[in-house]
């Protein structure tokens, strides 16, 4: 079941620092139309998933310092600060690029000991702010218990969409969480539990949020289509084709649909230590594919349809967001 509910202000910190963290990455324009292909390429690939204004990336790369991942306008993160535990440290080689059912997946590790210092994050990010209205689908696979060590942290497992935060109440602040999965609970909730999240915009100290935002109280455990249709003053949020949330204006009447263009994220991060009972516990979150569609809104169905026809063909990446 879906609810609205107020959330307790010690989730303040994640924004500031996602936004800094992305003004910070910010990089030298890509190239304009880009389509990588593997060896068994199709080249009818891109027509049947659409022609012009898509990213989709399938996530084939090596490692975290591949040229490719880079020239594809990802980065990984390595600079301190928050979201999350502070003190911790955010590890590049804390994303990896295993191989799942015979295709490569970006997967993101998380750990701690339960002290800040024993404490790691991972976040896999775009370096570039490209996108805004349209509609967005990624698969993602979430965990409800750790791959090692006991269980119980307050571990969040996201994807997301975010811009910078210039100064305390910025009107140009935009930030969408398709999915900040919380299985052990936090921010004083209990888990697992599942946020969908639009902003208008927030105030860091003293903390004061303007947004607009659904909690469901499920298990998200596995693989999940999450797609997300921004139109029309409206940001729709899908989970495996199912409408979970409609968010139109935060509870003062702003509007929380993005006023600026934004960067795709992922991230893995701890809360905070407070459940934490022993030894060393190391989480993950594994992400199959990204896919974006400009300023055009596409069911589930076909958004995940597209982002097949890709893999099909043969097609691990394309960017042809200029082309427009």
């Amino acid at each position: 079941m879906s609810e609205i509910r107020p959330r307790p202000s010690s989730a303040h910190q994640p924004r500031v620092a996602k936004g800094l963290a992305i003004l910070c990455s910010v990089a030298a324009a890509i190239a304009a139309t880009v389509v990588i292909t593997e060896p068994t390429a199709n080249a009818s690939s891109q027509s049947a998933a659409g022609a012009c204004g898509e990213i989709f990336d399938d996530f084939h790369y090596t490692a975290h310092n591949d040229p490719a991942l880079q020239a594809h306008g990802w980065n990984a993160r390595s600079e301190s600060g928050g979201p999350g535990v502070p003190g911790a440290s955010w590890l590049p080689g804390n994303i990896t690029f295993p191989t799942r059912d015979g295709d490569p997946v970006a997967q993101l590790i998380a750990s701690t000991d339960g002290t800040s210092a024993g404490t790691t994050h991972a976040e896999l990010r775009q370096s570039q702010q490209r996108v805004r209205e349209g509609t967005y689908a990624t698969r993602v696979r979430f965990t409800d218990a750790p791959t090692s060590g006991p269980d119980g942290d307050h571990i969040n497992e996201t994807a997301f969409t975010i811009s910078p935060l210039r100064y305390d109440y910025d009107p140009l602040y935009s930030e969408l969480d398709f999915s900040e999965y919380l299985p052990n609970g936090g921010w004083g909730d209990t888990g697992p539990v599942n946020y969908q999240t639009s902003w208008y915009t927030y105030r860091a100290e003293p903390w004061d949020a303007l947004r607009a935002y659904n909690a469901t109280h499920a298990s998200y455990a596995g693989w999940h289509d999450l797609v997300t249709q921004v139109a029309d003053g409206h940001v729709r949020y899908y989970v495996d084709g199912v409408l979970t949330a409609d968010h139109t204006v935060d509870d003062k009447g702003n509007p929380v649909t993005p006023r600026q263009d934004m960067t795709m994220n992922y991230n893995l991060w701890f809360i905070d230590l407070a459940t934490h009972t022993s030894g060393t516990s190391v989480y993950e979150q594994q992400v199959d594919w990204a896919y974006y569609a400009k300023n055009e809104v596409v069911s589930p169905t076909d958004a995940v349809a597209r982002a097949a026809a890709f893999r099909s063909g043969g097609t691990a990446y394309v960017d042809s967001l200029v082309c427009s």
